[in-house]
C-alpha cells in the first residue's frame, strides 16, 4: 500500500538539503527516483516553508520508506538539520503526470 510522507524540518535551509542529497547520491543530486539509494520513492518533492524546509514523499510501502530512513538519518544529523517526526499518511490515490 502506498504511502505519503511529510517533513516539516524547522530552521532548515535549502543548502541543507542540498548537502544531504548530494552526499545520499554521491554528488548526482536528485533528478529521479532511481537516484536514490533504495527502491521504492513513487514521488518527491520539496521546497521552503515558513518555519524551514518542507518534503512531500509518497513511497510504494512503509518499509521501503523505512529502509530509506536508515539511509537517510546519518546525513541529517551530519548537516546539522534536527531531528524530526514525520507525518504518515495511507495514500487512497496516486496520479502521475
Amino acid at each position: 500500500m502506498a504511502i505519503i510522507i511529510t517533513f516539516d524540518f524547522p530552521g532548515t535551509t535549502q543548502a541543507q538539503y542540498e548537502q544531504v542529497t548530494n552526499k545520499m547520491t554521491e554528488g548526482r543530486g536528485l533528478e529521479k527516483a532511481s537516484d536514490w539509494p533504495v527502491a521504492g520513492l513513487i514521488s518527491h518533492a520539496t521546497g521552503p516553508s515558513p518555519t524551514g524546509w518542507f518534503v512531500t514523499d509518497v513511497w510504494e510501502s512503509e518499509e521501503a520508506f523505512r529502509q530509506f530512513g536508515v539511509e537517510l538519518a546519518p546525513l541529517l544529523r551530519e548537516a546539522g538539520i534536527p531531528e524530526t517526526e514525520p507525518k504518515i499518511y495511507e495514500a487512497f490515490k496516486v496520479v502521475m503526470g
